[in-house]
């Protein structure tokens, strides 16, 4: 399973890649605003991540008309080769869609909440679908239930798009999306730090190392 990191902060994506994880980004305007306190243009941020990235970097649109989507696309696509354009998934994103598949423009299609849109979004070229879990959570209902289901209609078509698993809140997120197949999943960088984390792991290496000064009082390993 593919891990992306959803934010625009830099110096998070820089630091997520050192630790070997990161596959992707995916961004969009909130996480754009919250990137930009110290004055950089939309173009500077998404530029330095598309450096810094050799994965997929989505970028979305910020139009609810289909022309004025293809518009965007054109130029988020040309800002670098991994640009992937999120499309959100409406009426009008699915004409856009439409046309960009033509362009061979890469599409995400964004805030996806049943597996019918999953569906047409496919149909349309997606590179992916983005189901937002968390959100459907949110209103008493099991977000990750769709998965399974976007999962089991892709199959009995033999479709390609890639299920992304979009606002993923937590660890168990990110475990289910693994045991349903899910292509890929984008998370925070909050919730990136914390997969790797238990606290047995934190107690045996406290041991370990107790352990160890008194064999080696400075600690070092003599070799």
């Amino acid at each position: 399973m593919k891990i992306f990191i959803d934010t625009a902060n830099v110096e998070e994506i820089k630091e997520a890649s050192d630790y070997g994880l990161i596959d992707g980004v995916t961004t969009n305007p909130s996480l754009i605003m919250k990137a930009n306190k110290d004055g950089k243009s939309f173009k500077n941020i998404v530029s330095e991540i598309l450096k810094t990235v050799n994965g997929p970097v989505s970028l979305e649109v910020v139009s609810e008309n289909s022309n004025e989507m293809i518009e965007q696309a054109v130029k988020l696509h040309n800002l670098g080769d991994n640009a992937v354009v999120k499309i959100p998934m409406t009426l009008e994103g699915l004409k856009a869609m439409k046309t960009l598949k033509k362009k061979e423009i890469p599409v995400n299609t964004t805030l996806i909440f049943n597996p019918l849109q999953a569906l047409l979004a496919a149909k349309n070229g997606a590179m992916f679908v983005s189901p937002f879990v968390g959100r459907l959570d949110d209103i008493g209902e099991d977000g990750m239930a769709i998965i399974n289901q976007i999962k089991a209609i892709y199959t009995n078509y033999n479709i390609k798009t890639e299920v992304l698993v979009a606002s993923v809140r937590n660890p168990v997120h990110v475990l289910r999306a693994a045991l349903m197949g899910a292509d890929a999943v984008t998370i925070p960088y909050d919730v990136i730090k914390k997969l790797a984390l238990h606290p047995k792991t934190d107690e045996g290496l406290s041991k370990f190392m107790s352990d160890w000064k008194k064999v080696s009082p400075d600690g070092t390993l003599p070799l």
